[in-house]
């Protein structure tokens, strides 16, 4: 390698451009979304099923999908099954389903974010870079050390969670729920001030994707034999408690 040849490197991995995949079976909308997404500085590839996807995926390594539901071949929700053996890459679903089944099993399966359409490009774009903001750990809280109670260790600079230092895989969304609530052990949050942590904005959604997401947070904590569990508080929300 030449001199200098190594810092020429590091600056091109600083300077990367996000990679955004959009997958919809919707000629419009994969435009419109592309040119708004590349307008933002974002590199789009775009894709009409599920199948196209999964042949991309094995040479490509995207840093976040915005992904539609309805399409043929490989709808988004057997995506979403496909992606999470093996990836976390961050997933924002949006779909002309409205209806609670597939919001909840959307947010089940993976995905951290959930717009019913017609939606606005622009919302999109600030979901989007609400999410890359957490995930990149540019947000305040994660230039601190972490955290650690009971078993569980929290590593905010590498977004890495342990448990009996066994690294528990999550989503960002999954994580952003641990991470708010393992700095404040034992202390109650109601869903309302967790969805305005998590998304950074006043979410006009329903407050029940805060309990998908703590449903499927406690069934991976739990396969870990985590003692530190999350306690429903009936009426008010979530707290963090080490288990006695």
């Amino acid at each position: 390698m030449k001199k200098g040849s190594h810092i020429r490197i590091l600056e091109t991995e600083l300077n990367k451009v996000p990679h955004i995949f959009v997958i919809d079976d919707e000629q419009n909308i994969r435009d419109i979304l592309e040119k708004y997404l590349r307008k933002e500085g974002h590199e789009v590839s775009t894709f009409t099923n599920g199948a196209e996807v999964l042949k991309a995926l094995e040479t490509i390594k995207p840093d976040l999908l915005v992904l539609d539901i309805m399409m043929p071949k490989v709808d988004g929700l057997e995506l979403m099954r496909q992606l999470r053996k093996h990836s976390t890459v961050p997933v924002i679903v949006v779909s002309a389903r409205d209806e609670e089944l597939d919001r909840i099993l959307g947010l089940e399966l993976g995905a951290d974010d959930y717009l019913t359409k017609p939606f606005s490009p622009r919302e999109l774009v600030v979901r989007i870079k609400n999410l890359f903001k957490r995930v990149n750990g540019t947000d305040q809280q994660a230039l601190s050390d972490g955290w650690k109670v009971g078993n569980v260790q929290l590593l905010k600079q590498k977004r890495q969670v342990l448990v009996e230092d066994q690294e528990l895989v999550l989503t960002p969304k999954e994580y952003d729920v641990l991470s708010y609530l393992i700095q404040y052990p034992g202390q109650p949050f109601t869903r309302e001030t967790l969805i305005e942590v998590l998304w950074g904005y006043q979410y006009a959604g329903d407050g029940r994707i805060i309990d998908d997401l703590v449903k499927r947070l406690r069934k991976k904590m739990a396969e870990a034999n985590s003692v530190v569990k999350i306690i429903t508080v009936w009426g008010y929300g979530y707290k963090l408690d080490e288990e006695i």
